[in-house]
């Protein structure tokens, strides 16, 4: 299983993952980072301050039009080396365990992130963002705007006590 290096810690619950899949994707480009070693690659992308590549494939490189129209992009990527069929994780900064929907972990049924990134600019079939974090070559599943008037939501809180539990 991919992502087996990273191992599970005591305490924490992985589920028996069906052996056949629901859905197909494809992959539409690579991201491109500074980092190899999950130990350097920041935690959040509001800490990933480099500079980033998105290489888009060939294919899906017409998909890229009116795309500097955009300060910011929504980007969808698959965690490919992240343990997969984590429920229940015990994460280093909390003193229990907590259930993987309530994080941001990487490590899930099924490993997809998001950021929100900034567009630095365009060349060709590659975007220059800033705010990403994962690790260099992590696969792309999609590319979305971003809206401020409908994606963001400043009253949205995360009840500390509750995720806690």
């Amino acid at each position: 299983m991919a992502g087996d290096e990273f191992g599970v810690r005591p305490g924490e619950v992985v589920a028996d993952l069906p052996e056949r899949f629901d859905a197909g994707l494809h992959f539409i480009g690579r991201l491109r980072t500074p980092w190899t070693d999950r130990a350097d690659c920041p935690k959040n992308n509001l800490q990933a301050q480099a500079p980033c590549t998105v290489e888009i494939d060939p294919p899906y490189a017409p998909g890229l039009r009116n795309i500097t129209g955009c300060t910011h992009l929504i980007l969808l990527y698959w965690m490919d080396r992240a343990t997969r069929g984590l429920l229940v994780q015990q994460p280093r900064h909390a003193d229990s365990p907590r259930g993987t929907f309530s994080l941001r972990s990487p490590a899930r049924p099924n490993p997809i992130a998001l950021a929100v990134v900034e567009l630095l600019g365009q060349e060709d079939d590659t975007l220059k963002v800033r705010g990403l974090d994962c690790l260099d070559g992590t696969p792309l599943l999609d590319i979305k705007p971003y809206y401020a008037s409908t994606d963001s939501r400043p009253d949205a809180q995360v009840d500390r006590a509750g995720v806690d539990r």
